[in-house]
């Protein structure tokens, strides 16, 4: 345990204040329309124009209605409303995608609803008494799939190509237990089926294996990168890695997939892998090679344990509204998958949960915070769980828990440490019986957040657990180097890790 920033009463109470109060900060309703449009990552040519894009399946004079109803005229004259085109390849001018309920973003250049960020911000404002938000949350995310087809990577038009880690069942789940509300969860499962049977299947699913990867389905630079991750020297993050692939030798892939060096550019394979990587929510990390260049080759053990526990909930939501055949077949699903993962994702030697990378049909063994997945959905035999536990002092750090235990100058690996992470592992460890290991990653982080909090008067996206600060622009070389405050999951697991602590 850090003794660095001892755990104050004091500090706690201001944070919860504002936590409390960041829900409503970051609250987006329709009458916030103007301040949703607004995308700090974006030129301004793209806000000015304020487009709301609707899906070709929504009715563009209900829309219409809807907003002319709670905006005054002169607002509603400034936004235009367009339906989307069958290709968005197609789409010149970006803007926000159309969603029916008041939803809470992220924070800082993250203005809008983010996949799996929501699913920690719904269970903050549970644990906060605002249900309702909550509720409109999940809402949102299951007409997304309704809609455009999958939970998206963010409501925004440039965000088509890709979702992000699944973890709709489990936001309905956790409504559920709040409202039981039968006839609701009745109408949710068809949708989280359909989310699910959108990871397996091309390009997602590894038939192979039977397991599934991220893949985005866009082959062009991501626009918000081009004009947002750059750095003090004026070099998008694009740049950066090809200065990057023109001076050092690459072994994790064979490099001239994804850059062509005579030209000095950027494959389209460079790519769709740099937007499956995003679409993993690890950007950027080395997990699946530099830059996640090889992230469309792996079947990733995250994904693949979120994938469980949305079968193991797809079983119980089936067994609530009494369909036993069901049941039955999603907990077989369940049980092919864990089989699976047990059988390509687990190092024997090493005692950790790896990514399988099914074009060589080897383990990458790269040391990362989702060796604890499997243990939260349950995968892992007793007898695993302990020697992953027992290398958790290899990921452990003064302020929590590391992403990764390699420096590569990426967010999502040392010296740093994001929430979610923390979420998961201290969940994996309750699951197992460590409660003391438990406790002690769940006072390291929150001593950190509450020490910065002291300093700054905010909580932040992410952390340098090593030395236990939120400054973080001298060691991220890649991607966007700000450390965003706010913060939605932040501010979400901050609260679940106290109530942990408090109700042990």
């Amino acid at each position: 345990m850090s003794t660095k920033h001892p755990i104050s009463l004091r500090t706690i109470k201001k944070a919860r204040d504002y936590i409390q109060k960041s829900w409503g900060d970051l609250l987006r309703t329709h009458k916030q329309i103007l301040q949703a449009m607004s995308d700090p990552k974006l030129p301004a040519s793209h806000n000015e124009r304020k487009i709301l894009y609707i899906s070709q399946s929504e009715t563009l004079s209900s829309v219409k209605s809807q907003l002319k109803n709670c905006l005054t005229q002169s607002v509603f004259e400034q936004i235009n409303i367009e339906v989307l085109p069958d290709n968005p390849d197609k789409i010149k001018w970006h803007g926000l995608l159309y969603l029916p309920q008041p939803y809470v973003v992220p924070g800082g250049r993250f203005n809008e609803m983010y996949g799996w960020d929501s699913y920690f911000i719904i269970l903050g404002l549970i644990r906060d008494n605002l249900v309702d938000i909550a509720k409109g949350m999940v809402e949102n995310a299951l007409y997304q799939i309704e809609h455009y087809g999958k939970v998206l990577n963010s409501n925004r038009s440039y965000h088509l190509d890709r979702s992000q880690p699944p973890l709709i069942s489990q936001m309905v789940l956790a409504i559920y237990r709040q409202t039981c509300d039968r006839e609701w969860l009745a109408q949710a499962i068809k949708s989280i089926e359909k989310d699910h049977r959108f990871w397996n299947s091309a390009p997602h699913l590894i038939e192979s294996i039977g397991m599934s990867r991220y893949c985005a389905q866009s082959n062009k630079p991501s626009l918000e990168v081009i004009h947002s991750e750059i750095d003090e020297t004026g070099r998008d993050h694009y740049e950066r890695i090809r200065a990057y692939f023109k001076t050092h030798h690459v072994q994790d892939y064979r490099i001239s997939k994804y850059y062509d060096k005579k030209r000095d550019t950027l494959r389209p394979s460079f790519y769709m892998a740099d937007r499956s990587a995003r679409e993993s929510g690890f950007d950027p990390s080395n997990k699946y090679g530099p830059f996640g260049g090889g992230t469309p080759s792996y079947a990733s053990i995250c994904l693949n344990s979120l994938l469980y526990q949305m079968e193991q909930d797809l079983a119980e939501i089936h067994q609530i509204l009494g369909n036993q055949t069901s049941r039955n077949e999603w907990n077989e699903c369940a049980i092919q998958r864990s089989i699976a993962v047990n059988r390509y994702c687990w190092d024997e030697d090493l005692g950790y949960y790896f990514d399988y990378d099914a074009d060589r049909k080897i383990m990458r063994p790269y040391i990362f915070a989702t060796t604890f997945y499997p243990l939260w959905a349950g995968i892992a035999s007793q007898d695993r769980a302990q020697q992953v536990i027992r290398n958790l002092v290899a990921l452990e750090a003064p302020g929590g828990l590391l992403a990764s235990t390699y420096v590569t100058g990426n967010q999502w690996d040392a010296p740093f440490g994001w929430a979610p992470f923390h979420y998961f592992a201290v969940k994996a460890l309750k699951r197992y019986g460590y409660h003391a290991e438990a406790e002690r990653l769940s006072y390291k982080f929150i001593n950190l957040v509450n020490h910065e909090f002291e300093q700054h008067g905010s909580i932040f996206e992410k952390y340098d657990v090593s030395s236990e600060s939120s400054e973080v622009k001298a060691n991220i070389k890649f991607g966007y180097q700000s450390n965003e405050i706010g913060f939605g999951w932040t501010n979400a697991v901050y609260l679940e890790l106290l109530d942990f602590l408090e109700s042990d």
